[in-house]
């Protein structure tokens, strides 16, 4: 969908795949689910705040959690992610996408 709405786009099948990814490629940010196979979205924000070099891009985490721990959600701030709610329109992906670059205003 990023694709479309004019984003330069890289995919990866797994966290794992991703914090690899992410490495090599150093991307102007990351949207990741919360829920993946193996390695959750929170546990790929750990992992990529705990590389020096990756550890100031922008995230963003879609869910269809709505109801996180008030201690996931504490740590999700503190980790710095922008959460997003499932269903997430196109346009909603966009202005994530353009919020997490810089080019949109944050959501209120």
């Amino acid at each position: 969908m990023l694709a479309l709405e004019n984003h330069t786009v890289s995919r990866a099948l797994s966290a794992e795949a991703g914090l690899a990814l992410a490495a090599a490629e150093r991307p102007d940010a990351i949207i990741v689910d919360m829920r993946m196979p193996l390695m959750g979205g929170l546990e790929f924000l750990r992992h990529l705040r705990a590389d020096p070099d990756l550890q100031m891009l922008p995230v963003g985490i879609v869910t269809g959690d709505y109801f996180l721990s008030d201690d996931v959600m504490a740590e999700l701030d503190r980790l710095g992610a922008h959460i997003r709610h499932k269903p997430v329109f196109i346009q909603d992906l966009a202005a994530l996408a353009d919020e997490l670059l810089g080019k949109g205003a944050p959501e209120a």
